[in-house]
């Protein structure tokens, strides 16, 4: 089944200069693997597309069941020298949840 991320996870952020970090949580330990599996740096930096001019990279938190994203070229310039209040890094974190992710039907159970 094709689920918004929403449904898995939730994510939080934070912003420095024209860099985004996006962490990822997994609701659930039991969905974290299906998370790393499906949310690589190619899909994050795809759902952005040219608002996004530099790299992603990402960084899996195993333990934590997180992924943290570091977005460079992520917010106009920066905070501070951008008129645009919609690419902050707090609202990137919401638009990420609305990447779709395949859901076998073993985890529906566990989607929020």
């Amino acid at each position: 089944m094709k689920v918004m991320l929403r449904r898995l996870a939730h994510s939080r952020s934070g912003d420095k200069g024209n860099t985004s970090n996006i962490a990822v949580i997994a609701y659930d330990p039991a969905l974290y693997p299906l998370l790393r599996a499906a949310l690589t740096e190619a899909r994050v930096k795809q759902r952005f597309g040219a608002a996004m001019t530099g790299p992603v990279t990402r960084y899996a938190v195993d333990g934590l069941g997180v992924l943290n994203f570091v977005c460079e070229g992520a917010l106009g310039g920066g905070v501070s020298r951008n008129l645009c209040l919609d690419n902050y890094g707090k609202t990137l974190a919401a638009a990420v949840l609305d990447i779709e992710i395949d859901v076998p039907e073993e985890l529906c159970g566990l989607l929020r």
